[in-house]
């Protein structure tokens, strides 16, 4: 079954790790996935990956971090397929450090990358959603967001910034078809964390939740292995 046929998604963070691993399993449902990042090698490598099964997709090197930037991948994604049907906020950075010995620096590099980064994507694609009466947001979140830990000040604030958007923007959207919910993977593999499950083992869920019918879960914490 191919769930997501015809639907154009953004994945961010997609040169790798779960935002790779989304993009290949969206890509395989029959979706168009628009996939950014910093590094266009690395996205070009999944870009290839996709095409060699006969899927559709662009590569857009894009630092989410930047508003030029998210604006031009938003436009890039209209010009090749005329629509955006659904958004994955995956891209994220990781510095661990104790509250007393955060710098200013890493602090705002954390909320620039996790937080508004998400903002600014959600900011581009809610008119073109509520346009077509369809979209479906996923926020990648995390236990820390409200957990918390020792050593993980700056990251923990900002997943908790974006579980706080992701369900403000539930609320205002909800009339238009518009889901906007977070997901939790759990431990996984990346760059930034070496041991964990691989990502692919949770993208059925994230399949779930993009294709998602009218009028169910909204501004929900979906933990992986739930739906």
């Amino acid at each position: 079954m191919r769930d997501l046929n015809g639907k154009t998604a953004i994945i961010t963070g997609a040169g790798s790790g779960l935002g790779k691993a989304t993009a290949i399993a969206f890509a395989k449902e029959g979706a168009q996935v628009v996939i950014c990042g910093r590094r266009l090698h690395k996205l070009l490598e999944v870009h290839q990956e996709i095409l060699s099964f006969g899927g559709k997709s662009i590569a857009v090197k894009t630092d989410v971090s930047l508003e030029a930037d998210v604006q031009h991948l938003v436009a890039e994604a209209m010009q090749s397929y005329g629509r955006i049907d659904i958004l994955v906020n995956n891209a994220a950075v990781f510095e661990a450090g104790q509250t007393k010995e955060t710098s200013l620096e890493s602090w705002n590099y954390h909320i620039a990358n996790n937080l508004t980064g998400a903002f600014l994507l959600i900011r581009e694609c809610l008119p073109i959603f509520e346009t077509n009466n369809y979209g479906r947001i996923i926020n990648i979140t995390s236990g820390l967001a409200v957990n918390g830990a020792g050593g993980f000040a700056a990251y923990s604030a900002s997943k908790a910034g974006l579980e706080s958007i992701t369900r403000t923007v539930a609320d205002e959207a909800n009339q238009k078809d518009i889901l906007c919910n977070m997901f939790n993977p759990g431990t996984i593999r990346t760059e930034m964390h070496a041991t964990g499950r691989d990502p692919i083992l949770v993208t059925p869920d994230l399949v779930k939740l993009a294709s998602l019918p009218a009028h169910s879960l909204n501004g929900t914490l979906v933990e992986a292995g739930s739906l």
